[in-house]
């Protein structure tokens, strides 16, 4: 699935944009309690976390994805946009027609309350 890619053009942005476009993922996964993030002026990129020595990317592929082959290519996706090494996590599995993938990424929210798409 491809999706489009978020505003701005931060490093995490790149990052989600590529990981998005990767065909098996369903979206980037917030995690249980929407603590997977990066911060910036405004909003988030939910489901990457650029941190000093790794970036880490949260993701849910569909049931008509292999994982293990889906990781990869988002690894090597990231790979392309940043010079550090890349964890990949599969945070959860969905049907292909279920309905959070069909409405498309969301990796960007705000940080104001009540501002922003909730993260699935």
């Amino acid at each position: 699935m491809t999706g489009a890619a978020p505003a701005g053009d931060d490093i995490a942005d790149r990052v989600a944009a590529a990981v998005v476009a990767v065909p098996g993922v369903a979206f980037l996964h917030g995690g249980v309690f929407g603590e997977i993030g990066t911060y910036l002026p405004g909003r988030r990129v939910s489901g990457v976390a650029m941190r000093d020595d790794a970036t880490e990317v949260h993701i849910a592929v569909t049931t008509d994805s292999v994982v293990r082959d889906t990781a990869d290519a988002v690894r090597r996706a990231v790979r392309a946009v940043v010079d550090k090494p890349v964890n990949v996590l599969v945070e959860d599995v969905v049907p292909a027609d279920s309905p959070a993938v069909s409405a498309g990424p969301r990796q960007t929210e705000s940080s104001e309350p009540g501002g922003g798409t909730p993260a699935p």
